[in-house]
């Protein structure tokens, strides 16, 4: 019923075009900010007694709007409103469900300059960075749309004399959306787009940093028709909203994508059942990365800084798939630090509503607060070769962090073993590729990794050797593609479920055999 999937192009703002719709719809977002955004269950928004404001990591004093907390009586009543539309919303076809996709997917590809404006505001995301967030949203209804079509056709057993036999896929139930901050509407878009267009109805907890763009995705939502109950918005802090929401016996499911603890607290707690619950939970887990790449001798060191500095500094390094290790053959070491300086030299930090700014704030104080701390750790365990002293100071009000670059780090030090989500790099020599190898998998994580090479028995080592989920060879780790590179790792990286792919799907579903002797 579809044609055939194409991603979402991107726009590069190199036109004169794309940069007039991108300044008119920060402009217009602009005379938006203030406004309420309440909790919303079963469509009726629900102003409690709390209150926060969201503010603009970029400009601390700009207040973007007022926001709601829920408290663990809302994520009652939500899970109640949920459980309440499940059975008629579970008993439509996929096909019929797909299309609510379609059309949320067609709003948001003419409302796209507004999202990304509001990720801009919000996560301090730079022009580029917040398209592509939203594209990526685009994609991921517009995918799950077909595979969902695909999920639903009748799927027939071996024969067996005398009888019919068929599998068919239905939905768990309710589930927990827990969405997070580095890609606020793409991720949020794509965890809710597969629960529901498989039958299930959601309670969306969005981090508590950008609840402005996803009380704007469930307007989307809305607006596309989805019916009452069928997605709630309850926003609040993971500490009561979230505990209550994982905790609830009504929940069959979790989607989680954020840290490593919070995301091992959910599996420990989902684990063990509740008074009144009569199924086991399900996690699907997305928590980060410590992510590597290995620069092999003899190849183009150009086109290697380029990929590195794109992987490591793009939206502030704060990407679970982010190049937070480099690991250098030592024939090319000396060579490619230059080239790694003078390209971090070149990245412009700055309030990200200017295009001209590459790098905005990173998202808190907390972020700012832990980047600063890993600069001093890693004054003391390696050479500074580019910025660090930056991260002492907060510049125009915002929590800016300046690209730093760490070299002669030891495999084993803290700086090239725990994430830091932020923008600093750590360079560290090997003497060997296979030594590389093993420097590389020496992580409690296996998210995303990456090789520059052109020896085919180093890349062929690579693709059997090395332990992450999305692997990349001579090209940049970040930009995974849906439907293209379908995204999530192993380890302590989460449970591997392949955003994006064919697989996906697959999470939100039980399968249901059915026999008929004639």
């Amino acid at each position: 019923m579809y044609g055939t999937f194409q991603n979402e192009p991107i726009v590069g703002f190199t036109d004169d075009k794309s940069r007039r719709l991108m300044q008119d719809a920060i402009k217009r977002v602009g005379g938006e900010l203030g406004r309420d955004h309440p909790v919303i269950i079963a469509d009726e928004r629900i102003h409690t007694d709390h209150t926060i404001a969201s503010r603009n990591p970029a400009r601390l004093t700009q207040s973007l709007g007022v926001v709601y907390d829920g408290t663990p009586e809302l994520v009652d009543r939500a899970v109640d409103a949920a459980t309440e539309a499940f059975p008629s919303w579970s008993r439509l076809s996929f096909e019929e469900r797909s299309r609510y996709l379609a059309k949320a997917a067609a709003m948001l590809r003419r409302r796209i300059y507004e999202f990304s404006a509001w990720m801009v505001y919000e996560a301090s995301k730079s022009w580029p960075e917040a398209y592509g967030d939203a594209a990526e949203a685009v994609d991921f209804l517009e995918y799950y749309a077909r595979e969902a079509v695909r999920m639903g056709e009748y799927h027939e057993m071996s024969p067996y004399p005398g009888e019919e036999n068929e599998l068919r896929y239905i939905p768990m139930g309710v589930g927990a959306i827990i969405s997070p901050w580095n890609f606020p509407l793409a991720i949020l878009c794509g965890m809710t787009a597969a629960a529901i267009v498989t039958g299930n109805t959601v309670v969306i907890k969005p981090a508590e940093q950008t609840p402005i763009v996803a009380s704007k995705f469930w307007e989307l939502l809305h607006h596309a028709g989805v019916p009452r109950g069928v997605v709630n918005l309850v926003t609040g802090p993971g500490e009561t909203v979230g505990e209550a929401l994982t905790g609830h016996a009504g929940i069959h499911f979790v989607s989680f994508t954020g840290s490593r603890d919070v995301g091992l607290r959910i599996y420990q707690r989902i684990a063990t059942p509740v008074a009144g619950q009569r199924h086991i939970k399900k996690a699907v887990l997305e928590m980060g990365g410590k992510d590597a790449i290995i620069i092999d001798q003899d190849v183009n060191l150009d086109g290697a800084a380029d990929g590195v500095v794109a992987s490591a500094f793009g939206f502030q390094g704060q990407k679970c798939s982010a190049c937070s290790r480099l690991i250098v053959h030592t024939k090319v070491y000396d060579a490619i630090l230059p080239k790694l300086q003078e390209r971090a030299a070149r990245l412009t930090v700055g309030d990200p509503t200017n295009p001209e700014n590459q790098m905005g704030a990173v998202i808190d104080a907390d972020a700012y607060t832990k980047v600063s701390y890993y600069s001093a750790v890693g004054r003391a365990e390696a050479q500074l070769l580019f910025g660090g002293e930056d991260a002492n100071e907060a510049p125009d009000g915002g929590y800016f962090v300046h690209p730093t670059i760490f070299v002669d780090a030891r495999p084993d030090s803290r700086i090239a073993q725990d994430e830091i989500f932020g923008p600093l790099l750590t360079v560290i020599r090997a003497e060997s590729f296979e030594e590389a190898l093993v420097i590389a998998n020496n992580s409690d994580y296996g998210l995303t990794g990456g090789v520059y090479s052109y020896n085919r028995e180093n890349l062929a080592l690579a693709r059997r050797e090395f332990q992450v989920g999305n692997l990349y060879l001579n090209r940049k780790i970040t930009g995974a593609l849906v439907g293209v590179q379908p995204f999530g790792g192993f380890k302590l990286s989460g449970t591997c479920s392949k955003a994006g792919g064919p697989d996906y799907l697959g999470h939100f579903v039980q399968s249901k055999a059915i026999c008929e002797r004639w």
